[in-house]
């Protein structure tokens, strides 16, 4: 089993507190779509800061389905180029459980 990691690093002239906001919008738009329940048990996320990233479990329904909002969000918001996105694919016994609720 594999889990999907979506890194999401932003230029350092993006508002990271605004890109978390976006991001809520992004998880609340899943709900509608899967529920919140479907949400809660499925979604993670974790802010670095001192990278600026945002990382997103997208390894399973509603995880995906906010990596996807998230991103045409994102790039609506601040632009194609203020961002970069990569999936990072490990074994999914090294994965920590990225530090941040759904909800």
């Amino acid at each position: 089993m594999r889990t999907d990691i979506y890194r999401f690093t932003f230029a350092r002239a993006v508002d990271l507190v605004e890109a978390e906001g976006t991001l809520q919008l992004a998880i609340l738009a899943t709900e509608g779509l899967l529920g919140e329940a479907c949400v809660r048990m499925e979604a993670s996320y974790h802010v670095d800061a001192p990278r600026c990233a945002v990382l997103i479990d997208g390894g399973t329904p509603a995880g995906n389905a906010v990596v996807r909002i998230f991103t045409a969000f994102v790039t609506r918001e601040f632009g194609p180029d203020a961002f970069s996105v990569r999936r990072v694919s490990r074994p999914a016994r090294s994965v920590e459980v990225p530090a941040g609720a759904a909800a």
